[in-house]
């Protein structure tokens, strides 16, 4: 069963604290092995030689017959039998070991055959200059390691505190406000009016890093795409404007023609054209996002059963729970209108709108919704698989919608259909 572990853990900053923390303390101790080995060895090597150079003035003065000094003597009990096995044997050597619970240095050498003269010295002092180097090696590591992990949490910190200003900008930028920019003050001049983390004059530009590049890159792709999307705007709108005044003129005509089946054909398509321009006028406003609501307390049933009739279609009205929002009132109908003529226009009968308190429900028991438009929305014209398209209507439900400051969301039920959800916020 894997670990669960928790959020914060998976962050860069996490990450890095972990790696400088890990390789911190792994260089600490090869540095701390290294100082620590190289010191010992130095140490012991002096106490042997000491001891050593001592042995064989002792070894001297037995041989001359002169009165060994103390710490110096024939087979003492307190000498390890290791290094009395050594000296019997005809060979020289050193050994550390306690005598009477204090570190001695020994040195044993042979002497009249059998027999082992050793020479004992104090080891205390260089056995506490080991203990002490040991203890300051464990300071100064952590003390090292708290500061690598204090300077590189900051420098991170900086990094991730940048990643993350960039990724909240990019969401807004996902989510419609195009005027939003990084400004990273690493990638020199802004590439738009407003930043994502602060206000105010630039700072001077540093030297790029890759953190700076992405949002470059970044501000740099929502400046093309806004540039893009208002030229699309702007051409919507001049479009519908310069086709009104023609259609305007085209439908007079269309009124003085004879009574006939090709003036019926004549009226129907002027007035197809005259809605499609309606509509490109309607989406063009909607786009500018500066649209305002006229606020008024509405019963949504009855409002709900209004937008039905004026729409003309056969769509049953259900009221499951009726309840007063603050909403306004021509907007709402223009949503519900365009939902119910959506469904009857490309679903089939029967079509029910259902209000459940705020949340109204349109449902048609046709093919239901193309996947793309259930999972990235309702857009402009768009056909896919050879299918017919959906129009307008829904666009501009979306919009409308989110004027009011509802949510609209598109489903198909698991029995077939379409079902488009509106919720609207309650008083």
């Amino acid at each position: 069963m894997r670990s669960v572990l928790p959020p914060w853990s998976g962050t860069l900053a996490a990450k890095a604290a972990a790696f400088i923390t890990v390789m911190c303390c792994a260089l600490a101790a090869l540095l701390g092995v290294l100082v620590h080995v190289q010191v010992t060895n130095q140490t012991v090597g002096q106490a042997r030689d000491r001891a050593l150079q001592q042995l064989t003035q002792a070894t001297e003065r037995y041989e001359a017959g002169d009165t060994l000094w103390r710490g110096a003597g024939v087979d003492p009990p307190e000498l390890p039998g290791e290094l009395r096995e050594l000296a019997v044997a005809g060979d020289r050597g050193t050994m550390v070991a306690e005598r009477e619970g204090r570190p001695t240095m020994w040195a044993a050498g042979p002497v009249d055959g059998e027999r082992a003269l050793a020479v004992a010295i104090d080891y205390s002092q260089q056995a506490r200059t080991i203990e002490g180097l040991d203890r300051a090696i464990l300071w100064s590591s952590g003390l090292a390691i708290g500061a690598t992990l204090l300077v590189g949490a900051f420098a991170v910190t900086r990094v991730t505190r940048r990643l993350h200003t960039t990724a909240l900008v990019a969401r807004r930028i996902s989510a419609g406000d195009l005027d939003a920019r990084v400004n990273d003050p690493r990638t020199g001049p802004g590439t738009g009016p407003r930043t994502g983390s602060r206000t105010g004059p630039r700072a001077k530009a540093g030297p790029q890093d890759e953190v700076a590049a992405v949002a470059a890159a970044l501000d740099s792709m929502a400046a093309s795409l806004q540039g893009k999307l208002l030229a699309e705007q702007r051409f919507t709108a001049d479009v519908a404007h310069e086709l009104r005044t023609p259609l305007t003129g085209l439908h007079a005509a269309a009124e003085l023609l004879p009574p006939g089946r090709p003036t019926e054909l004549v009226r129907d398509r002027v007035a197809a054209l005259r809605t499609l321009t309606e509509d490109l006028l309607e989406i063009s406003r909607l786009d500018t996002g500066r649209e305002r609501v006229e606020l008024d307390t509405e019963q949504l049933g009855p409002l709900a059963e209004r937008a039905v009739r004026a729409a003309g279609n056969g769509t049953e009205v259900r009221v499951v729970r009726d309840v007063s929002v603050e909403t306004d009132r021509r907007r709402l109908e223009r949503v519900l209108g365009n939902l119910v003529a959506n469904a009857h226009k490309h679903g089939r009968a029967p079509v029910v709108l259902t209000v459940d308190g705020p949340v109204v429900t349109v449902r048609d028991h046709g093919d239901g919704f193309p996947e793309y438009l259930v999972v990235h929305g309702p857009q402009r014209f768009r056909t896919e698989g050879g299918t017919r398209g959906h129009g307008l209507g829904l666009t501009i439900a979306r919009g409308q919608a989110e004027v009011l400051g509802a949510r609209l969301e598109f489903a198909n039920a698991p029995e077939g259909g379409a079902v488009a959800t509106l919720k609207l916020a309650a008083e």
